[in-house]
């Protein structure tokens, strides 16, 4: 009882700081950051598709330069961390929340996000520290302090300050949504398919980790260049497939995309969302927390590419929005909305409603429901199911209350307590299987096609897991180097793979915990990096530009074609 006393409390505390933190004000923010970006520089959205591309496939030439890889390399690297179950369960967790709308902002988010990554990618690598030319340091707390001393010399303090704050926020992300989301969505798939207890697949996850991140970021980009492609690959043909089949119901969801995104779909089937605001806060903060616009973090991935033109690579980092979210992303949504699994029938009706009662001051608890043979002879003991609830007072906020199969005598779903100050309301006629994240896209996939999902998603959440992992991994070593020096990286990498063993092994327990943790995380970087990137975006168009003028004129082979109606400085 006390330790789920100290959960809910948890739970309530990092609900109320991620509100903060995701403000719709912040999210509007966050928009017209966006959108400012695009203008200044031109649409660099379609000069980074054309010109980053061929970089990328080395059309453009060879790099030179200090760094330690490649452009494809740093760009897998980067992907690593950004295409993992970001795609696969968060996007799960945004329709679950917000329902089909939630998938237009997260396109929305992927167009705009291009042109912000690019910016921060840019300025990350004028400011990168290359006095060691085969391993380079770079991110934005190495831009903020030494942009603080370049531009505001009075200010330099202010600016290591400000350094050292992103670097705490880089630490919370890491450990959330850079480790924790990833091992607990690997362990719910793992657990769910196969069986396999949740903290053994912490332990051996934890074991690839340390054997990769052990290498450093030679090693963490050569793997990652093997992983991300193929299981971008495979994903994308099963992806594909799944629409394919479903092809004549493509124009009806992209019509319910829309209808969601500007108007109200109200609790259908297993899904919360209803209303166009939480189709957009819901979309909003999870392709921020999947693509990492803003946040900065891949700037560090980056950092380590062989090239003397900071330009170049932030036309490559463009890249990484529009392949995690506009492709990755939507393949995901697509299969989620064509197999009908997030608006279909309770798995299990109820022959009676069960009532709530008060269990505490601003608790209530939903009865046990017994289970007759024929309605729950085929849930499994300690199985967890999940129902739709109104919370009253909370401004039409709905949740998935958890409970879990019991035998004490009967088997019976004992349901976990819920805080509200007046009697909540059940949604739904039944209840569900908790299908949480990555979960619930396995088994839209086993809907269109048994035992895709099982295979498909199990392979590719441990691939996507174990890639984005280790690229945090490198994300968070960077921040403890600019803290407190390379003497404690050691410790921190044993410190990492600890939180992977721990967060897989049931100490989390539902997509709302999972997905406060790692809105905390990426909301808190936000709120460091985007001021800054925008107080230092002067610098990243002039580089822009210059490197624009003179691909012109210097190198015709890599002579960037100006989009229609895009203004150029030439």
């Amino acid at each position: 009882m006390a330790w789920e006393a100290w959960r809910n409390g948890f739970n309530q505390l990092s609900a109320v700081v991620t509100g903060f933190l995701w403000h719709p004000v912040v999210l509007y923010v966050l928009l017209f950051v966006g959108i400012y970006l695009t203008l200044r520089s031109g649409f660099v959205q379609y000069r980074s598709l054309i010109h980053g591309s061929s970089l990328v496939l080395g059309l453009s030439g060879k790099s030179k330069g200090p760094g330690a890889i490649s452009h494809f390399q740093a760009l897998s690297a980067a992907l690593s961390a950004t295409v993992g179950l970001g795609n696969i369960g968060g996007v799960a967790l945004a329709i679950t929340i917000g329902g089909p709308g939630s998938v237009f902002w997260m396109w929305v988010v992927g167009l705009l996000g291009m042109a912000i990554k690019t910016v921060e990618v840019t300025l990350s690598m004028k400011f990168r520290n290359t006095e060691q030319p085969d391993n380079p340091h770079g991110g934005p707390m190495y831009m903020i302090r030494d942009g603080f001393a370049k531009h505001f010399p009075g200010r330099k303090k202010l600016g290591a300050g400000l350094a050292g704050m992103f670097c705490v926020t880089l630490l919370i992300s890491t450990f959330t949504g850079g480790n924790a989301f990833q091992a607990w969505n690997t362990a719910i798939v793992t657990e769910q398919y196969f069986g396999v207890p949740s903290i053994v697949v912490g332990l051996v996850l934890g074991l690839i980790v340390a054997c990769v991140i052990l290498g450093g970021i030679s090693r963490i980009g050569r793997v990652a260049g093997r992983i991300v492609p193929l299981m971008c690959g495979l994903y994308l043909v099963a992806a594909l497939y799944v629409i394919w089949v479903n092809l004549d119901q493509v124009p009806m969801v992209i019509a319910l995309i829309f209808k969601g995104a500007f108007g109200s779909l109200t609790g259908q089937g297993a899904f919360l969302g209803g209303t166009a605001g939480w189709a957009f806060s819901t979309g909003m903060q999870r392709a921020f927390f999947s693509n990492e616009a803003g946040q900065g973090s891949s700037s560090i991935a980056h950092s380590a590419v062989k090239t003397d033109e900071p330009a170049r690579e932030g036309l490559v980092a463009g890249l990484e929005p529009f392949i995690d979210t506009l492709v990755v992303c939507s393949l995901t949504a697509m299969v989620i909305l064509l197999s009908g699994s997030w608006n279909r029938e309770p798995d299990v009706p109820l022959n009676a409603t069960p009532e709530f009662f008060s269990t505490r001051d601003g608790h209530w608890q939903l009865e046990k429901t017994e289970l007759e043979n024929h309605l729950g002879a085929s849930l499994a003991i300690g199985q967890r199911v999940t129902i739709p609830v109104n919370v009253p007072g909370a401004g039409g906020l709905s949740t998935m209350l958890s409970g879990e199969v019991t035998a004490s005598p009967r088997k019976a779903v004992t349901w976990a307590s819920i805080a509200a100050d007046t009697k909540p309301e059940l949604l739904a006629s039944g209840f569900y299987h908790a299908y949480d994240g990555a979960s619930l896209t396995a088994y839209s996939f086993d809907r269109v096609h048994p035992g895709l999902g099982r295979w498909l998603v199990s392979l590719a959440t441990w691939f996507f897991a174990i890639s984005t992992m280790i690229s945090w991994s490198y994300y968070g070593e960077q921040g403890v180097v600019f803290l407190f020096g390379e003497r404690w990286v050691l410790l921190y990498k044993f410190v990492f793979c600890g939180i992977t063993v721990i967060s897989a092994s049931g100490l989390i327990q539902t997509s709302q915990e999972i997905n406060h943790l790692t809105m905390l995380g990426t909301g808190a970087m936000l709120w460091v990096n985007v001021p800054i990137l925008v107080l230092f975006s002067n610098e990243a168009m002039a580089c822009l530009k210059d490197y624009y003028r003179r691909s012109a004129t210097a190198e015709p082979t890599a002579k960037l074609p100006i989009a229609e109606g895009a203004s150029d400085s030439r």
